[in-house]
């Protein structure tokens, strides 16, 4: 299985090149309570590629959040309550692939993910490299400097999925991706619901997706603060690590195409 991290050295496929235009392409913008910041990511997507269309799913937000992204020009599917960020985003692909999109991204509505990047992160599945990319933070240029606790807890869980999978794996919480129509349907019939990044990358490994891991540059949080805490982080770390343990024993069906 490829799970590689991709130096790219070459230039980056514009959004006017027809291998690009030839998908019809979805940003999946998960958001709770982002009310302030929603809107410039919203408008940062359709500067890099005006062809996108944007879902912004509104996990249960308690502010203007919805309202906001709307006044921008996207489509807004609104939770009726929180279902956490996995639910969110398996909302979005399920969107994704009931309105027939063939290239969907997540980027988060808080302003880290730098939607400049997004050129970088699609261009290997564009080209036939990857099923599904993740944008890594620390690879490359490495500017990233996430606190002390949650690092250390990024390097267990590379090393551990690392192992899983056979590769060397730098960022796996990372929820800055892409994936193409195999990717989106996995994504929309089986996606974890509670800190799901990690689990979701063994996932496609068992599928047998191609994933590469891609250098971005990412930014620190816009607005408002991680639901993260401590406490949190810690009930985190040991769900995590038992859903990954339960993983190795788990029967994956094959993908509806597989079958």
């Amino acid at each position: 299985m490829a799970f590689l991290v991709a130096e790219l050295a070459q230039p980056i496929a514009r959004s006017g090149d027809q291998s690009l235009t030839a998908y019809k392409r979805l940003a999946i913008v998960p958001a709770l309570n982002e009310e302030a910041s929603v809107a410039a990511v919203i408008d940062e997507i359709r500067r890099v590629d005006q062809d996108f269309e944007i879902v912004v799913v509104d996990d249960g937000s308690t502010d203007g959040t919805a309202e906001a992204a709307a006044r921008a020009g996207a489509v807004v599917v609104r939770l009726p309550y929180n279902l956490g960020i996995g639910g969110a985003v398996q909302t979005g692909y399920q969107y994704a692939r009931d309105h027939g999109f063939e290239l969907a991204v997540q980027i988060d509505g808080d302003g880290q993910h730098d939607p400049s990047e997004l050129e970088r992160l699609i261009r290997p599945i564009v080209e036939g490299e990857a099923d599904l990319t993740v944008g890594t933070r620390f690879a490359g240029a490495r500017l990233y400097r996430s606190p002390f606790g949650r690092r250390i807890g990024i390097r267990l869980f590379a090393g551990v999925v690392s192992a899983m999978v056979r590769r060397r794996v730098t960022d796996p919480t990372s929820g800055f991706r892409a994936v193409n129509r195999r990717g989106i349907r996995l994504f929309a019939a089986d996606y974890p619901h509670d800190f799901p990044e990690v689990e979701s990358s063994v996932l496609a490994v068992r599928h047998r997706l191609r994933m590469l891991e891609v250098p971005v540059a990412m930014r620190e949080r816009a607005t408002g603060r991680s639901s993260i805490t401590t406490g949190r982080g810690i009930y985190y770390m040991i769900k995590v690590m038992l859903a990954l343990f339960i993983s190795l024993f788990r029967r994956y069906p094959p993908l509806e195409e597989e079958r």
